[in-house]
């Protein structure tokens, strides 16, 4: 089983990369983002209370996200590829409540895949998607705010899961094919 939590910043490529782990391995995925935004589009009560924090350009609290990413993992079954954890964890708890919740199933996290972009990229890969997609979270003042929130409280798991000695650097910049090719590489060899 690979349970591998793909990593970086907003607009570093993970949904798209994540996309091409599940063709190519029969990983299951659960996105973060995509759950909330299912959840805000059915306007759900959960929607409705993640909505406020999304928009002010802030983390969904942890109770409410480990909560639903349990339930949704079970829904794999006992017996699975693996699932890409996508947008999640995004702190310090989130990854230990993670690490426990899989535990408690007897499984773990084999990799965390940490696609690196710089920032002046992330921006213009960002704004460029809220143009093609209309997420009303793809504009500018909104991209700062998650991105200043990125580097506060999410880039400490970066030396978290490099010391659980399962963190692997990936290159994000290039071609889709050419960045897939190194996330190949790290899955290939758990």
């Amino acid at each position: 089983m690979k349970n591998i939590v793909i990593f970086g910043a907003p607009g570093a490529g993970k949904g798209t990369q994540s996309d091409k782990m599940i063709e190519k391995y029969g990983l299951g995925h659960i996105s973060t983002g995509d759950v909330l935004r299912r959840e805000i589009k059915n306007n759900t009560e959960l929607g409705q209370t993640a909505k406020g924090y999304i928009d002010q350009g802030q983390l969904v609290p942890d109770a409410l996200i480990v909560d639903m990413l349990a339930k949704v993992y079970d829904e794999f079954g006992k017996e699975h590829e693996g699932v890409i954890f996508d947008g999640f964890p995004r702190t310090i708890p989130q990854a230990e409540a993670l690490k426990k919740m899989l535990a408690e199933r007897g499984h773990c996290v084999a990799a965390m895949i940490e696609l690196f972009v710089p920032e002046d990229e992330l921006m213009t890969r960002l704004v460029l998607r809220g143009q093609q997609s209309g997420r009303s979270d793809d504009n500018e003042e909104t991209i700062k705010k998650r991105l200043d929130v990125y580097h506060q409280q999410t880039s400490p798991l970066i030396d978290w899961y490099e010391k659980e000695g399962i963190r692997h650097h990936v290159d994000g910049l290039g071609s889709i094919d050419d960045i897939f090719a190194r996330v190949c590489k790290v899955v290939d060899s758990l």
